[in-house]
């Protein structure tokens, strides 16, 4: 491990000259997709799997530049930032978010709205550092299925906790970033924001899902290589309480990113859990042992018998023509070889899978982009001996939305012209709840060491659950520097079993801003 550590030390030092990056765009699979030209092209090798991205990389920048430019309205509220400032060594810009919207539900006969208003201020100093700060503060009457889940976790989805006044949930958070690179081989990022680890609409290793929370990145790019570590702070209130207040916990992410030639790449993931107090309210901090940067090292030790809840996992993709690219992940949350290579259905064997396609310019139509992926995760993954270890922040997972013990099957059409988007999903789901008091593995809060039973699980167990969603949306971009939009979206979901047969069909129109992404295609967290 220490040759390995060494070799890519001297790999970075050794180097040729790589261009200084370090602005951000905010991650949402919506304004990404729009780069898959470029970024999944035979003629390049963009790191695609890590994101955000570094917007001002020389491989994606003229396409970016190029959305962020768009011709058709003239006049500064349809081609500029509200306020946008341009020195000779410094940018500075702020926009007010407006984020409201009016929506019917047609099964339940229910008005449902959003209103949400944001203010982002950010800029660069020189060619090194770029900052970004959003605060938003938000309040709806949500559809029968959100409100089900907030009610249940507590936490508007991918958000904030969400109190309730009457029929209206209100919350409010901020996400802000510092972007510093000090040479054209390191990116240092604090802040407190989100990281997506893959190609895919989901991930199983880290995703964009869960609240923001604090971190510090740091990432060093030397050609074919890109090499993650990251240290973040997560808050825990659905785990056993040990004193008053929401519990606290602290983890550690490495990823290693290899493109390997213009078509394929790989990818090396590991992640550590660890609580600031244990369950007998003993505090524990920060472990300094995790200042180590190796990849592997700690989920090696692990195995040893460490209190910690570590994961490791792995990428890859490979270009199979400029319109087609294969991808996948695989996430492994333990490990014990006799239960992983036989079929005795053991509690124990604890992962998830991932394989997709996806491309641009189908059918050669120009900004006709698709995806089609698969994911599947065994009962109790992400769960952990203790609930304040498992793979989760502020209430939700840190990795795939609807915890683990399910199927999906989700697919993806994105077309843009001019200043018009128009999107279409179709996501089919198949998993288990739990039931009768038993633990049966979907719920990540439960502790796996008390499963419904032992061996003889499979995917599905427990009150088996299928799911059909359906959206579809089509947008007019009115200003493509903060994504201000108008947007008209149907949308239609049935979640069913033996207990409930919950349907959702909904017309929305609002006016929109804002990057962030919002995930509305989830399944249920608990009965009810």
């Amino acid at each position: 491990m220490k040759k390995i550590f060494t070799g890519v030390i001297l790999l970075f030092l050794v180097s040729g000259v790589v261009k200084a990056q370090s602005v951000y765009q905010p991650y949402s699979y919506q304004f990404y997709q729009k780069l898959d030209a470029d970024v999944y092209s035979t003629q390049t090798r963009v790191h695609s799997s890590l994101k955000p991205f570094f917007v001002d990389d020389s491989l994606i920048k003229h396409h970016y530049d190029s959305l962020m430019n768009l011709s058709g309205l003239k006049g500064k509220f349809f081609t500029q930032h509200q306020i946008d400032v341009k020195g000779k060594d410094y940018t500075f810009y702020t926009d007010l978010l407006p984020d409201f919207n009016l929506s019917r539900d047609f099964s339940n006969k229910k008005n449902t709205n959003s209103g949400s208003l944001g203010l982002q201020v950010g800029g660069t100093v020189g060619n090194k550092l770029s900052y970004n700060v959003s605060a938003y503060e938000n309040r709806a009457v949500l559809p029968d299925y959100l409100a089900t889940y907030t009610n249940q976790v507590g936490i508007a989805p991918g958000q904030a906790y969400a109190g309730i006044y009457g029929n209206e949930y209100r919350w409010s958070y901020i996400t802000a970033l510092v972007s510093y690179t000090p040479n054209k081989y390191l990116n240092i990022t604090a802040g407190r924001d989100k990281t997506f680890i893959g190609d895919g609409y989901r991930s199983e290793l880290l995703s964009d899902y869960a609240s923001p929370y604090p971190f510090i990145k740091l990432t060093g790019t030397l050609g074919n290589v890109r090499y993650m570590a990251m240290w973040a702070y997560f808050n825990d209130p659905l785990s056993v309480k040990v004193d008053n207040g929401d519990r606290k916990k602290y983890g550690v992410f490495h990823y290693l990113d290899w493109n390997v030639s213009n078509r394929l790449s790989l990818g090396f993931f590991d992640a550590v859990i660890w609580p600031a107090k244990d369950d007998l309210g003993h505090a524990r901090g920060f472990d300094f042992t995790y200042i180590n940067p190796v990849i592997f090292l700690r989920p090696v030790e692990a195995t040893n018998g460490s209190p910690d809840n570590a994961m490791i996992g792995f990428t890859g993709k490979y270009k199979l023509t400029d319109g087609v690219t294969a991808y996948g992940q695989f996430a492994l949350d333990e490990f014990e070889a006799k239960n992983f290579f036989s079929s005795n259905g053991s509690s124990r064997n604890k992962y998830g899978w991932q394989l997709g396609f996806r491309g641009a310019n189908l059918f050669n139509v120009n900004g006709l982009n698709y995806l089609l992926e698969t994911n599947n995760v065994k009962p109790y993954t992400y769960s952990e001996r203790s609930s304040i270890v498992n793979y989760a922040e502020n209430g939700e997972p840190l990795a795939h939305p609807w915890g683990a013990n399910f199927r999906e099957v989700v697919g993806l059409l994105n077309y843009s012209y001019k200043r018009f988007d128009f999107s279409g999903e179709l996501d089919y789901g198949h998993y288990g709840l739990d039931t009768d008091d038993l633990n049966f593995g979907k719920d990540i809060f439960q502790q796996y060491v008390d499963p419904a039973r032992a061996f003889g699980n499979y995917t599905g167990q427990g009150l088996t659950t299928n799911m059909i969603y359906v959206e579809g949306k089509v947008a007019y971009l009115l200003n493509p520097k903060y994504n201000l939009r108008f947007e008209l979206g149907g949308l239609y979901r049935s979640e069913k079993n033996s207990q409930f047969h919950d349907k959702t069909s909904m017309i929305t129109f609002g006016i929109r801003s804002s990057f962030r992404a919002i995930y509305n295609d989830l399944a249920s967290y608990r009965t009810h």
